[in-house]
This record gives structure tokens, C-alpha cells and sequence, in this order.
């Protein structure tokens, strides 16, 4: 009798979940044509231009916006609209478009479209500030051009599939192709050319774009719960073989439901997370296929070093977090302890840097002194609501470091909260996970530790040893560099590497040619298919 009624129950919660998971309005024609991506966090934005620092906004706009390349499974930079950047001097950038990109619309995705993007992001009348266009010649510090500016005089046009990006200082290629290469999403100027610049970051066009370069229009959308998609049949690179493609934000809690239910068709490791007590349920599935993910997806503690002045708190913090402990029981070894922000995976780690061993007494000793010379040692601490396992693992810390003298008090806040709190300096301390491409540190690193950063960290040597490294290309070079910054961090802690994460990504049985990783997921979505 127990059985039946949990084999009852099981049954309405697949069916409960069906419901929510499949487009309230498709047909079962539809629904075999169609599949489901569940992620964690909710969307924030479907406008381009007001990407923030998620890879689930990135992911979810670059369905309809491509932009000029893309880093693969194998962590290499392929291209998308752009066939190839290349540069002589880290000074001038050349970027080749796809001879073949072309709009939605038929007309082909020119150098006109570039140039407009960058104008549009460095517009004072939108007043964008997510992007580090100050850094291209003919940009302002602060980040913008002159008002109503038709031209940059650090992008130069060659002709319709060719044009040239100068920066004012050197920068490495890969930093180039990761920073404006990956993260600016090229848009259509013969749609948007006449919208009033300050227009554009609310202009209602995008929540259903009539001209896209990717593979599928929006159709449908709540950015709290959803978004819906149509295949761009005239796809530059051919049509999509799913013709319907649902974005889902659920709860980890509902992912193993889901994925047994038939109702999931793929979760990526950077935007749903699969809680861990759950992974040897998930790869137990008969219909599902799970994949581990590269381990570079840093669970990441920053501190508002002006928030919390005193070094001596933030070592304490860093020498009183039992990592081991987390990694063991939360995380359950799915990934490594590293110090500062590179992980194993990238070419520019180095071992010498050492872990700083878990010392309780060293960290109560470090509180005791530091609140005897007046030091505050009440601490606020956010973490994002979607990261089950990180929720937990604050409260563990937080009841550890009440034994040794800091009173910590835990903000439990959904992603969007998080960043706008980090944004604006109102943190002491804050969790999340961030993905640091591991052949581009600089881009992330760069910024976090500056004034304008969430850590408001800033010092001289760290911040010329970042700047060297993009005019070198000799690896063991640039290595040394990056080794000095995460040495920095390791003595100032601006930051904390709580663990890296390998993440467990899956996609059902029925659907075929997709293989979730950190990136290069959605590279060739345009080829994913139903299984017969």
C-alpha cells in the first residue's frame, strides 16, 4: 500500500511538472519538435545591451544575437559572425566576419552592424556601463563617446566583412576575444540604426526581435519563470532541427524530478545547478546521459575591502573557512581547493602559489587582535539564493566562526539582488559562482580587483602585473605574473576560492548532438535533434 501511494505520488508531481515545463500553448505536434533547458537562476534581461556579469543572460540573449566568436568545449575561441580576429601587436585587432553571416532577414551581417554595437555600448545616452569599451581608442575613460558620435576613431572599416579595433594599450588576443569577442552581441543596424540611443537599453523590440543572427527568435517570456524560442529557419548556418526551445528557471530541488519525468531535456553547469546530494540519483537515470564538467566554475567569497578595512579580519576569514570539510561532505570531492582565482585548468596556474591550510586557532587569534584595536567583527554575508549547497555551506561557516569571535550575519538573496548589492558596494561579504575563462583570467581579475569591482581592491604592483601580462606572449611569462597577483590575494584577501566546482551537467536520451559543458554548450545548438 505504501508503494502505491508513493507510486500515486510520484505520478501527479511528473505530471505537475510536465505541465510547467511544456509551453502551456503547444500543440503535441509541437511538443515532439520541441525541447526544454532548465536552469537556476533567473533572467534578468533579454536586451543585449544590458548584459550583466551572468552566463545565463549571455546564453539566453546569444540565442538571437550571436556574437563575434565563441570559446569551445576544448577551450579554444571559434568563430561565430567573425570567420577569425587576428592581431600583430596586442594593439590593432582585425576582425574577418563570416562571409556567409547574414541577418534573419536576408541582409548580410556587415561591419556597419560592429560598429554600430560598439557605438550603441559606448553611447553617453543609454549610458551602458557593463562593458570596458573605455579601453578602444576614440572611447572616453569614463567609457563613452560624445553625445550623438557616428564614428569611433579606434574602429576603422575596411570594407563590408573587415574592419580593425585599436586599444589604447596592449592587450592580449585572448583577452580581446574573450572580453569584446565573446561578451558584445552584434546587433542590426538597418533595424536599430534610426532608435533613439537612449531608447535603446528599453526599447520593447528585443523582448521579441523581428531580425536576428542566431538561430531563434523569442516568441514568449517571463523572465522570472521562462523563455520560449522559434528556429530561425533561415539561419546562416542552417536551420534548426528543434523547431521549439524552452529556457526554463526552476529549482535545483525540481531538476532530478524533472530529468526522470522525460520533462528536461538538458541542464548546463553554469546556469542549472544540480543540487549534489542529488548527482547519484541523476546519473543513476536510465534516460539520461550526465557529463562532468571542467572544473573551473570558482565558488567564489568576495570582500568589500572597504567594508571590511582590516586585513586581519579578512585573513581570519581565509584561515577560518574548513574547505576540506565543505568540499568533503557539501560538495562531495566534485572538484579541487585552490587559493586566489586560477584553477588547475588553466595554462597560467602554478602550483607554487601553495593552499592556505584550514587554522581555526590562527583566525580566532587574528579576531581577538584586530577587535582589540577597535576592529568591527560583525560581518554581513549575501549569498545567492539558486546555490543550495553554498547556502548551506554559509550557515557551517557562520556557526564556526561564532566560536571564534566573528558574528557573522547571512543575506540569503535571489542572483539579480546579489549583483545589484555587489554593484553598488553594499556588501561585506558575498558568494557566488564565477566562471573564469581559464586562458582569459585577466578580463574577470582586472576588474574585481579595482576600485570599480565588487572587492574595490586596488594595488599598484597587482595592478601592473596584470597589465604586463597582456603585452607578453611567452606563457611561462605570463604565468609569473598571474602567480604575483594570486600571491597578493592570498596576503590581502580581496578574495577567497571557497572550492572549484566540477559540475554536473545532463541532457535526456532523446535528445542528441547536445553535450553540456562550461562552455562551447550551445555552439552548435542549430544541429541538436530529437531522437526517433
Amino acid at each position: 500500500m505504501k508503494k502505491t501511494l508513493k507510486r500515486i505520488a510520484a505520478n501527479l508531481l511528473a505530471l505537475v511538472l510536465a505541465l510547467t515545463l511544456i509551453p502551456a500553448a503547444a500543440t503535441a505536434e509541437e511538443a515532439e519538435k520541441s525541447a526544454t533547458i532548465a536552469v537556476t537562476s533567473t533572467i534578468t534581461t533579454l536586451n543585449p545591451l544590458l548584459m550583466d556579469n551572468t552566463e545565463i543572460v549571455k546564453y539566453a540573449t546569444s540565442l538571437t544575437f550571436l556574437p563575434l566568436v565563441e570559446l569551445n568545449q576544448d577551450l579554444e575561441f571559434v568563430g561565430q559572425l567573425a570567420e577569425e580576429i587576428t592581431t600583430e601587436d596586442n594593439r590593432t585587432f582585425t576582425i574577418h566576419l563570416n562571409p556567409d553571416a547574414t541577418w534573419s532577414d536576408g541582409v548580410p551581417v556587415t561591419s556597419a552592424d560592429v560598429l554600430f554595437t560598439f557605438l550603441a555600448w559606448a553611447s553617453p545616452e543609454s549610458g551602458n556601463t557593463g562593458l570596458n569599451v573605455y579601453a578602444i581608442e576614440g572611447v572616453g575613460d569614463d567609457g563613452y563617446t560624445e553625445p550623438g558620435a557616428t564614428e569611433i576613431s579606434g574602429i576603422q572599416i575596411i570594407d563590408d566583412k573587415t574592419l580593425t579595433i585599436t586599444t589604447k594599450w596592449e592587450t592580449a588576443l585572448y583577452t580581446f576575444e574573450n572580453n569584446y569577442g565573446r561578451y558584445v552581441l552584434i546587433l542590426p543596424e538597418h533595424i536599430l540604426g534610426d532608435v533613439p540611443r537612449d531608447q535603446l537599453p528599453t526599447y520593447d523590440w528585443f523582448n521579441a526581435p523581428t531580425v536576428v543572427s542566431g538561430p531563434y527568435f523569442i516568441t514568449d517570456f517571463d523572465l522570472n519563470h521562462y523563455v520560449h524560442y522559434v528556429a530561425n529557419e533561415n539561419y546562416w548556418q542552417g536551420a534548426p532541427k528543434i523547431k521549439y526551445l524552452n529556457i526554463n528557471v526552476l529549482t535545483s530541488s525540481q531538476l532530478l524530478s524533472g530529468l526522470q519525468a522525460g520533462e528536461i531535456d538538458l541542464i548546463q553547469q553554469t546556469t542549472g545547478d544540480i543540487l549534489l546530494e542529488d548527482y547519484e540519483n541523476v546519473q543513476a537515470l536510465e534516460n539520461v546521459t550526465t557529463y562532468a564538467g571542467t572544473p573551473v566554475t570558482n565558488q567564489s567569497i568576495f570582500i568589500n575591502v572597504e567594508n571590511v578595512p582590516d586585513v586581519r579580519i579578512r585573513q581570519a576569514l581565509l584561515y577560518g573557512i574548513d574547505r576540506e570539510t565543505i568540499l568533503r561532505e557539501l560538495v562531495r570531492d566534485n572538484g579541487e581547493i585552490v587559493d586566489a582565482f586560477l584553477c588547475s585548468a588553466s595554462p597560467y596556474y602554478d602550483a607554487a602559489l601553495g593552499v592556505t591550510e584550514y587554522d581555526p586557532e590562527k583566525a580566532a587569534a587574528l579576531i581577538a587582535e584586530a577587535k582589540a584595536d577597535g576592529a568591527d567583527t560583525d560581518i554581513t554575508w549575501h549569498v545567492n539564493s539558486g546555490d543550495a549547497t553554498f547556502v548551506q555551506a554559509v550557515g557551517f561557516i557562520a556557526a564556526q566562526f561564532a566560536d571564534l569571535g566573528l558574528n557573522i550575519e547571512i543575506k540569503t538573496v535571489d542572483l539579480a539582488t546579489l549583483m545589484t548589492v555587489a554593484n553598488n558596494g553594499e556588501i561585506d561579504v558575498m558568494s557566488v559562482q564565477y566562471t573564469y575563462a581559464p586562458v582569459d583570467p585577466y578580463t574577470d581579475v582586472a576588474w574585481l580587483l579595482s576600485a570599480d569591482g565588487w572587492t574595490f581592491y586596488q594595488n599598484e604592483e597587482v595592478t601592473n602585473a596584470l597589465l604586463e601580462s597582456q603585452a607578453l606572449t611567452d606563457q611561462d611569462e605570463i604565468r609569473a605574473r598571474y602567480l604575483l597577483v594570486d600571491q597578493y590575494v592570498q596576503q590581502d584577501v580581496p578574495m577567497i576560492s571557497a572550492y572549484i566546482l566540477s559540475a554536473l551537467g545532463a541532457t535526456s536520451n532523446r535528445l542528441v548532438n547536445a553535450t553540456p559543458d562550461v562552455f562551447g554548450t550551445f555552439i552548435n545548438v542549430h544541429e541538436w535533434d530529437i531522437a526517433e
